[in-house]
């Protein structure tokens, strides 16, 4: 099959007619027809019963229509990675970062950029880190900071900064009467708990395990955020990254780092073939110090 017969074939499975799929591709209905023809003839076999005018897929089409529903996936991708260069973006500096790392690392961070570059254009984003990788890949992200390394083949992962998972304890609670390392076994405040996809608290999870203590929470959130504002409520404890353990309200929440352990790292992702401009680097560069800074607060 030829690209066009697959676009073709693809808009008539998406619209079920004709003059639909002519709509969706911007052109007439002959032309959709002369191809779905040509694309038969090359394939050797029917795509479509044609009852009384209208247009049933074969079982044979319906398997067809799977795979080319990836491939037209794809395409998709590489036509927005087009427009994208097309249209000049990749001059301008492009951030996403997770929620977290977006609240407490990034203001810092272009405070100083903006000063050293305020001509430049900046745009900045959140998502979460699957979705990060899609942005990198298809250019329509310069840089991006995790928390995760998403270990792919096409994501150069380097490490900014980095500390360990902090339990936020309430004033008042038993966790908060002493200071020093917190061990899970010592945790009797009820836990604020992170969604099972959450990577971090799977690793709290499994330390915990490890030494025969398993955490129970029956209260779980889907982001540091809100963990660390139920806590700041009195609602009870929960363990975060170091980056929200530093926003939390010291007249409120105690902070004790877990035991054993649990380091976390913050990466700077970017796409592996695709080198950062002048403006972006020097962006790093401050983001580096910002999170330094978050994380040295945690001490004072």
């Amino acid at each position: 099959m030829r690209l066009r017969h697959i676009e073709v074939f693809h808009a008539i499975m998406q619209a079920g007619t004709i003059s639909g799929a002519a709509v969706l591709l911007h052109i007439s209905q002959p032309a959709v027809t002369k191809v779905l023809q040509h694309c038969e003839l090359q394939l050797g076999m029917s795509l479509f019963d044609r009852v009384r005018g209208k247009l049933y897929p074969t079982p044979e089409a319906r398997r067809l229509f799977v795979e080319i529903d990836k491939l037209n996936r794809d395409l998709v991708g590489i036509r927005r990675l087009a427009a994208n260069l097309r249209s000049g973006q990749s001059e301008q500096v492009r951030l996403v970062a997770t929620p977290t790392l977006a609240v407490a690392v990034i203001p810092a961070a272009m405070t100083k950029w903006c000063r050293a570059y305020p001509d430049s254009p900046c745009s900045l984003a959140t998502n979460h880190t699957r979705e990060i990788v899609s942005a990198l890949l298809l250019g329509e992200a310069d840089l991006a900071l995790s928390l995760q390394d998403p270990c792919h083949p096409g994501i150069k992962a380097e490490v900014l900064a980095s500390g360990q998972m902090t339990a936020l304890c309430p004033l008042g609670s038993p966790e908060a009467a002493a200071t020093g390392p917190l061990s899970v076994a010592d945790i009797v405040t009820e836990l604020i708990g992170l969604g099972g996809d959450d990577p971090l608290a799977n690793v709290v999870h499994n330390a915990s395990e490890a030494q025969g203590t398993p955490l129970q929470s029956r209260i779980t959130v889907q982001t540091y955020q809100l963990a660390r504002a139920l806590v700041e409520a009195g609602v009870g404890m929960t363990v975060v990254d170091p980056f929200t353990a530093a926003s939390a309200k010291r007249s409120r929440v105690s902070l004790r780092p877990l035991a054993p352990a649990v380091p976390v790292h913050l990466y700077l992702l970017t796409a592996a073939n695709a080198p950062l401009a002048q403006s972006a680097r020097k962006l790093v560069k401050f983001l580096g110090e910002a999170a330094r800074d978050n994380l040295e607060s945690l001490n004072t």
